[in-house]
């Protein structure tokens, strides 16, 4: 038996799972370089989720009603407010805010971050209140604690299991005062965490309050604020099947009450004279300017969606797609799942492997252009991590969530396969830092603002096989 055959039998020996959830994109058909057409595989989640088809429903629903928010007298700014406020009471019952908590609307989580970074108060001192951070962490909870003058951060080096990890952690907080342990919910290269309740119990004993990055934790297991004692946590609406530019900060009220506004602008204030300005407190004080209110609507939408969902039906889809995955990668010599710990729970569905000593830029664009998968290739923004991992260089990142079916999972196993098989069965091209088919003919699909994806093809430079 091939290996491709023998691939494509062990990722189909079980039944196949379809989507848990209707997003949109699910029939998509994009064009291959042997003339013909495939439904697009998705899997890269991780990157940025589809919209689930009741959200665009609500946004399309909500349009014709969208006015300006909080100050309108006007009927259907009144609506438009009334939709708002709902929209931040549900995002923050969905992360399990307790009743003190405040939900901050935000750009992304990486903006939600920045945020909390700006609040974290001085010491005793006078000195910036410093944040421990680990080193595993997405480059939005490792950059924004320690930049700027004002600004301190503690960058420990995980070490080689969980419980090791946890004992670093511990010392550090015991060497010197934090104000802040920031760690992710679920690593966006592995799906990994540590375990949240015992990070909670050290920091809170050590003084030191908690944020969770929830970019990949939220969408995937949900999460409880008020559960696991955690102060704050950070998610992305485009992570969360909404992709219409909103995120939340959820947590504590004093800091946010107190720290310095996040932008100056109107509605942030409550009086301004030429003398002095009069802040308001959370969330006013942090949403300065036009706030983005269908973003809101609809990461509100997704909220309400997956929290209906069964008891335990995400994370059993999800777990089925991830070892279906890496069941079938392990039949693939030279393929190597990474991992951080050995110890580490059960993992989201992100799966970040290495094709031998193959370019995982070459291998990403090889399964896009002639078998319709799409998956994330380079560092994943967790330079450090991957360091770490043995891939410097980057790997290639495979991620699912509620709209994905088994189907596309084996085609990635067999499309693997057959690159390492086979190979590419064109020439492709380094271009702008990036590989591309060199002399792509695909066409393009009609569709207005694709000129710069006609003219990218058009200037491809010295082909690579």
């Amino acid at each position: 038996m091939s290996v491709i055959a023998e691939a494509t039998t062990c990722a189909t020996t079980r039944a196949p799972l379809s989507g848990l959830l209707p997003v949109v994109g699910a029939d998509t058909q994009v064009p291959l370089l042997d003339g013909t057409s495939r439904t697009y595989a998705n899997l890269d989640y991780a990157a940025s989720a589809p919209a689930l088809e009741a959200v665009a429903a609500r946004v399309t629903e909500v349009l014709p009603l969208y006015a300006s928010v909080h100050r309108g007298a006007g009927y259907l700014s009144q609506v438009s407010t009334a939709l708002y406020e709902a929209s931040r009471q549900t995002i923050a019952r969905f992360v399990g805010a307790r009743e003190d908590d405040v939900a901050i609307i935000t750009r992304n989580t990486t903006d939600a971050l920045n945020l909390l970074a700006g609040v974290v108060p001085v010491g005793a001192d006078g000195t910036p209140g410093r944040v421990l951070v680990l080193d595993v962490e997405h480059h939005a909870n490792l950059l924004p604690w320690g930049h700027g003058p004002d600004r301190a951060s503690t960058v420990v080096p995980i070490a080689d299991t969980v419980a090791e990890t946890l004992d670093l952690l511990t010392r550090e907080l015991a060497a010197q005062p934090h104000a802040l342990v920031a760690l992710t919910g679920a690593s966006n290269v592995t799906g990994e965490a540590l375990p949240l309740d015992e990070v909670v119990r050290v920091a809170h004993a050590a003084g030191a309050r908690v944020v969770v990055d929830g970019a990949q934790l939220v969408p995937h297991r949900g999460f409880d604020l008020a559960a696991t004692g955690a102060d704050y946590v950070a998610f992305s609406g485009h992570k969360t099947y909404a992709p219409f530019g909103a995120g939340a900060l959820v947590g504590r009220r004093d800091w946010l009450d107190a720290g310095e506004p996040y932008l100056a602008g109107g509605g942030a204030v409550r009086d301004v004279r030429a003398d002095r300005t009069i802040w308001q407190p959370a969330p006013a004080r942090h949403e300065a300017g036009s706030p983005n209110v269908v973003g809101a609507i609809a990461l509100a939408e997704a909220c309400e969606v997956l929290a209906a969902l069964p008891a335990g039906a995400l994370e059993a889809h999800e777990s089925a797609l991830r070892e279906r995955l890496v069941e079938g990668l392990a039949t693939l010599d030279g393929v190597r799942v990474v991992r951080i710990w050995p110890d580490s729970g059960e993992p989201v569905g992100v799966v970040t492997f290495t094709v031998g000593e193959h370019d995982p830029g070459l291998v990403a664009a090889y399964l896009a252009a002639e078998h319709g998968i799409g998956v994330r290739d380079g560092r994943f923004c967790a330079h450090p991590l991957l360091t770490r991992l043995g891939a410097a260089d980057g790997a290639i990142r495979a991620s699912v969530g509620v709209g994905t079916p088994s189907e596309a999972v084996d085609r990635l196993v067999a499309g693997v396969a057959a690159f390492l098989t086979e190979g590419p069965g064109t020439r492709y091209a380094v271009q702008d830092g990036c590989w591309v088919v060199a002399q792509d003919t695909r066409p393009l699909i009609p569709l207005h603002g694709l000129d710069g994806l006609a003219a990218t093809a058009a200037a491809c430079g010295p082909a690579i096989d």
